[in-house]
């Protein structure tokens, strides 16, 4: 089995990949590995890839680009192996599992000791100001909040502690602005419509149309400058080490 010593160059100008580190013969494990082009990646550098997504469609998806590969349906909360990993990557995907601690004991059960986890998702923060006009406006038109945000956007201190509490030992930590251009007026009404059904699903289409203008009133004073929206997006970055002493059951 390799035995990666692991040297994590600390760029953070590049992409979190460079993190993983992946070598020859590694099983690594894409936990939301959507239509598989960060098992590409792994593959270029000689490891084995594995990726699971909730998704049957991007499965399928990476299924017809990658054949030759473990690429399964899986809920990440409860996914087990027989076969430990060497490493866990997940980019862009963990935000969307709110069940945290299941599955940080996913991610620790699929390792081997000593075994490594590099991720980047969303956190605290993260388009704050949007989300919050939408809240404000539902509420002012009679709407309750609760229930409509789809994500899990933690602390970085939450999620640190949360993988050290699993065994793990972060070696390094990033909570850091990653503003997010994009030309057009219409690029705010396309990402509201995009997670209409979480936040809007029981509102008329007429309402959701007045609610719409009254969120891009609001928010194009914070958000739009010269035609180019900048999204008040942030990110979370990790990587951690699985103990290899003291490893005991949750």
């Amino acid at each position: 089995m390799p035995n990666h010593k692991w040297t994590l160059t600390l760029k953070p100008e590049e992409d979190v990949f460079t993190w993983l580190e992946p070598q020859p013969g590694e099983r690594i494990l894409d936990l939301g590995c959507g239509q598989g082009s960060f098992l590409a990646r792994m593959a270029e550098a000689g490891a084995i890839p594995h990726g699971i997504d909730l998704s049957e469609e991007m499965v399928s998806r990476a299924r017809a680009k990658y054949p030759e590969w473990d690429i399964v349906v899986a809920d990440a909360s409860q996914f087990r192996t027989d076969q430990p990993f060497d490493a866990v990557f997940s980019h862009a995907s963990l935000h969307w599992m709110k069940e945290a601690e299941a599955v940080v004991q996913s991610i620790r059960l699929a390792l081997r000791a000593g075994g490594r986890f590099v991720a980047e998702f969303a956190g605290s923060e993260n388009t704050a100001i949007i989300i919050n006009a939408i809240r404000q406006t539902l509420k002012s038109n009679g709407y309750a909040w609760e229930g409509r945000n789809p994500w899990y956007h933690p602390t970085l201190s939450e999620y640190t502690n949360l993988l050290e509490q699993n065994g793990f030992r972060v070696l390094a930590a990033r909570h850091f602005d990653s503003p997010s251009p994009h030309r057009g007026d219409s690029w705010l009404r396309n990402w509201l419509s995009s997670f209409d059904h979480f936040f809007f699903h029981d509102v008329p289409q007429a309402d959701k149309e007045q609610m719409y203008n009254t969120i891009e009133t609001m928010l194009k004073p914070q958000l739009e400058s010269d035609g180019i929206w900048t999204a008040d997006t942030c990110r979370i970055r990790i990587a951690a080490m699985l103990e290899e002493e003291g490893m005991q059951p949750i």
